[in-house]
């Protein structure tokens, strides 16, 4: 089986509202809603769980129930820190599900993941053991020498740029997870950086420059005119 974990713990504290940024309406539903919508109608998504901000799980069973997320099987609460949500998730699908089965790790917050993206993560995490959706970087990097000037440009071949979906196999991205807490890696940024941290492959499937993360105001923009390319594109 493959199982959406969707990670709506974060406040949102730099998009400058009073609730948090995944619940936040546009086009007359609130942005988790997208997300979810995407992975309802993937045909390769069996089951979805969110791992949802203290407070706000009754709210998001309810708008469930509104736009018939039916693949919805969990709620569960988020933690203090990015890496304790996800951790919840997992544990979670480790409650519900079996092993082998694939877990999909998406920020409530990219809207916009395509079938495409979705399912190339779980192919190449079926060819290798995990995968997470990047993109290649295409403009100049400048390493930074002090706070006020660079001596140094950074080869940009030799950089990707992450985004969610990660993939990985249940039962290793939890014992990844273990070997976290045996070691004292506690916030770890992102599920592709724990792996890192431990010394693991991280493999690679394919992301898009459109599945962008709704961090800051600039990006609902963003989002509304990407929203407004689909729509034109579904009326031809």
């Amino acid at each position: 089986m493959n199982i959406g974990i969707i990670i709506a713990g974060g406040t949102g504290s730099r998009m400058g509202q009073d609730i948090p940024k995944q619940f936040l309406n546009v086009g007359e539903k609130p942005i988790i809603i997208y997300t979810l919508e995407a992975f309802q109608k993937h045909p390769s998504i069996d089951a979805i769980i969110v791992v949802c901000i203290k407070g706000w799980e009754n709210i998001l069973s309810s708008y469930a129930k509104q736009f018939n997320i039916t693949k919805l099987v969990s709620i569960v609460e988020g933690g203090k820190y990015g890496q304790e949500s996800i951790k919840n998730g997992i544990d979670e699908a480790n409650r519900k599900f079996k092993p082998n089965d694939i877990v999909l790790i998406h920020d409530a917050i990219r809207p916009m993941v395509s079938e495409e993206i979705i399912s190339d993560n779980i192919t190449k995490c079926n060819l290798y053991g995990n995968a997470t959706a990047i993109v290649p970087c295409t403009t100049v990097v400048l390493g930074k020498t002090t706070d006020e000037y660079s001596e140094e440009i950074v080869d940009r071949d030799k950089i990707l740029l992450t985004q969610t979906p990660q993939a990985f196999v249940l039962k290793d991205i939890l014992s990844a997870h273990e070997e976290a807490k045996e070691k004292g890696i506690i916030n770890s940024t992102a599920s592709c950086v724990l792996y890192s941290q431990l010394g693991r492959k991280v493999y690679y499937s394919i992301g898009s420059e459109t599945n962008i993360k709704l961090t800051r105001p600039a990006d609902i923009e963003i989002f509304k005119a990407l929203l407004n390319i689909n729509k034109s594109e579904w009326m031809k």
